[in-house]
Formats: C-alpha cells, sequence, structure tokens
C-alpha cells in the first residue's frame, strides 16, 4: 500500500505549477488527495500519511485566507504525529507566524540573510550541497532559510553560505529551493534555459520524503 500525501493547493499562492511538480515526482511511490481553502470532512485526513503544502506566493494575510477552515485541523495532524512536507512557501508556512508547529527554529528568507549569493528574489539555479558533499544547482524563487536554536538535522545547505536550505525536525521537513522543478519553468526564463535537470532533482525530492517516511 502506498503512503497517502494531501496536497494543499491554492494557485497561486500554492501554485498548481508547484503542485503538478510534486505529484509528477511522487506519484510512483504515493497516492495523493488535493485540499484546498474549504471546509473539509471530518475524517479527510484519517488515511493521510503527510500533509503537503508547495510553493507560491503569499503572506500572512494570505496564510489566514487559505488556512481559515483547516489551520488548526493541519496543527492537530502534525501534533498527533503526522508528517508535514513544505516546499518553499509551505516551509515559510510551517514557522512561529503561521502553523507555528517548528520547536525554536523558524523559516526565513534567505536572501535578507548576511552574506547570501543573492538579493534578489527572481527565479535562478542555486548552489546546493546535500547530504555532506553531493552538489546541485536547483532552482530558487526566493526560498527561506531557517534559524534558531531548535534541534533539527540539515539535509541539505545553501552552498555558498553554509545556511540551511533542507532541514527535518521530527516529523517535518521543509525545503528552500524547488526539487520538483519541471522543464518547463525553466524554458520560461531566457536565463535558465539549458539548466534543467533531466529529473535528477525530483529524485532528490523523493529520497528527501522517503526520509521523513522512515525515520520518524
Amino acid at each position: 500500500m502506498k503512503p497517502t500525501i494531501a496536497l494543499f493547493l491554492y494557485d497561486p499562492k500554492c501554485s498548481v505549477q508547484s503542485g503538478n511538480g510534486v505529484i509528477h515526482a511522487l506519484q510512483d511511490h504515493y497516492n495523493f488527495k488535493i485540499f484546498s481553502i474549504n471546509p473539509l470532512e471530518d475524517n479527510f485526513f484519517d488515511d493521510v500519511d503527510i500533509i503537503a503544502v508547495p510553493g507560491g506566493f503569499g503572506d500572512a494575510s494570505t496564510f489566514d485566507r487559505a488556512f481559515k477552515h483547516t489551520k488548526h485541523r493541519v496543527q492537530k495532524f502534525v501534533a498527533d504525529g503526522g508528517k508535514y512536507l513544505g516546499i518553499c512557501m509551505g516551509a515559510y508556512w510551517a514557522g512561529k507566524h503561521y502553523f507555528n508547529i517548528l520547536d525554536s527554529v523558524d523559516a526565513v528568507q534567505y536572501l535578507s540573510r548576511p552574506g547570501t549569493d543573492t538579493r534578489r528574489p527572481h527565479a535562478k539555479n542555486i548552489a546546493t550541497e546535500w547530504y555532506g558533499g553531493h552538489y546541485q544547482d536547483m532552482f530558487f524563487y526566493d526560498g527561506p532559510t531557517f534559524v534558531g536554536p531548535g534541534n533539527y538535522r540539515t539535509i541539505a545547505t545553501y552552498a555558498t553560505t553554509g545556511l540551511p536550505m533542507a532541514i527535518q525536525q521530527g516529523n517535518i521537513a521543509l525545503i528552500g529551493c524547488h526539487p520538483e522543478s519541471e522543464q518547463f519553468w525553466y524554458d520560461n526564463y531566457s536565463w535558465m534555459k539549458g539548466k534543467y535537470h533531466n529529473g535528477q532533482h525530483h529524485e532528490i525530492l523523493k529520497d528527501f520524503v522517503e526520509e521523513l517516511i522512515i525515520n520518524t
């Protein structure tokens, strides 16, 4: 039996583009059910292993609208041991001003940190280091890094600065970049053409989620 991922979509705040990338990367190993801003049946999460919140565009007011009916349901799911996967915006929304499900760590804007290798939020390939020595240039669009004294495992860093890019804290796994990115993402930007990862980053995402399943 495949584990089930409940994928949140609220385009463009948590975008269909990012959500489809997650599905395409993981569909061979996971079942999916979709939820959005509407109220849910009482038993909606009963057969769910992971709640996944993908990337997009949003802020505090967007979060309040998006999860008006389901914020407490998601918080309870995680508190009861359910797993949470956040990518870019979904990683930000794990933080203290939103779901507040992290312990003594917060997701903050990477490009605002001292000494970062980018100060502009537009799409780019950014150098990352995975699993202590595996380097990949990965699609980045104003993603977070993670700060605070909390106990968490750093799975990937922004390679230039060493700041955390992908972490796992208990049953919560967060990524600042976009390993779910697809060919057309790169083709949409003249400076990104020819830089597509040919599916390698989908394998990285699959391994990342598998670790979340196995190690919690």
